[in-house]
């Protein structure tokens, strides 16, 4: 008999559980596919945004979208396009219900089990499919499927040691590149966060632009110190690679940003006669601040053995 078992709402950048259906069955086999929902919580931000893994007699299928996973195990013989519009009705519903900040901000597992009255009721219209809303447009479904077909997760990969990292673009036509060393996720972005990142585009762009003159001042006067244009164009690139550190995880990214920040000082220092006090004082002051918000945006950690 073909028929939903079991589905679960995952976080994407930790593989925190935040909703599950609560009627697993106790068979072995049941059991073995547990084990394998963890796995696979623990690699969503390194796979696809739609994928089915294959195990004897069930599959599970997987949908990501805004850093959250839903997922569902069901029978083999289960329709691949039914299982994919059960997953996106979750998605629809769980999307209205929570809002992002709510989902990003969650420390509890399982913080949101009360939407499993959503998903049994869902789950139960899906293992009767006489029931189905006529408004469902399967048709749509099925043409998005065959574009973008779900990729295929072995059970060997899923059980390898580096993961899913010796994965090439070319087996997965559909979702995107998938990275052969995925950089590590920083923590989400905060809103002093963005501040300084605008701030810095400023300072770089306003360093820019003091280059320029520089360099039409020079040219018209031949007694210009050509030193001013290198200052400025160097404190337009400290502005820019602040910008590139806070967004992107590098190694030795705190003291990339500490010599960052020197070089802005020295920048700055040089171009004294150039400048007031106050845009002295702007421009240190900006890159005091990115440099602070590089450190405080870490690189997310492991995420613990939840019970998924």
């Amino acid at each position: 008999m073909s028929m939903i078992l079991s589905a679960s709402v995952v976080r994407v950048r930790d593989g925190l559980p935040l909703s599950a259906s609560t009627d697993y069955e106790q068979s072995t086999g049941m059991q073995e596919c547990r084990k394998y929902f963890k796995m696979l919580s623990k690699k969503l931000s390194q796979l696809p945004d739609r994928c089915t893994l294959k195990t004897g007699h069930y599959n599970i299928n997987f949908i990501s979208s805004l850093g959250v996973s839903y997922m569902m195990l069901c029978t083999e013989n289960y329709p691949s396009v039914l299982a994919f519009c059960f997953l996106d009705e979750l998605q629809k519903e769980f999307i209205t219900t929570y809002n992002m900040m709510k989902t990003n901000t969650a420390v509890r597992p399982y913080c949101f089990i009360e939407f499993d009255n959503f998903i049994q009721r869902t789950k139960q219209r899906y293992n009767n499919t006489r029931s189905l809303s006529t408004k469902m447009n399967l048709a749509d479904m099925q043409t998005e499927i065959k574009l973008r077909p779900p990729y295929q997760i072995s059970v060997s990969e899923l059980g390898s040691a580096n993961g899913f990292s010796h994965l090439s673009t070319a087996e997965y036509k559909g979702t995107g590149k998938i990275s052969a060393a995925p950089h590590q996720r920083l923590e989400p972005v905060t809103l002093p966060g963005i501040v300084s990142f605008v701030l810095s585009l400023l300072c770089g762009a306003l360093n820019l632009i003091r280059g320029f003159h520089a360099i039409e001042s020079l040219l018209q006067n031949e007694g210009e110190d050509f030193s001013y244009v290198i200052a400025f164009f160097l404190g337009t690139a400290a502005c820019l690679y602040q910008c590139y550190l806070f967004v992107y995880y590098t190694g030795w990214r705190n003291a990339k940003s500490f010599l960052t920040f020197g070089l802005i000082c020295l920048c700055n220092m040089y171009l004294y006669e150039l400048r007031n006090l106050w845009q002295l004082f702007f421009h240190v002051t900006v890159g005091a601040f990115s440099t602070l918000q590089i450190r405080l945006r870490q690189p997310q950690g492991k995420s613990p053995d939840y019970n998924v």
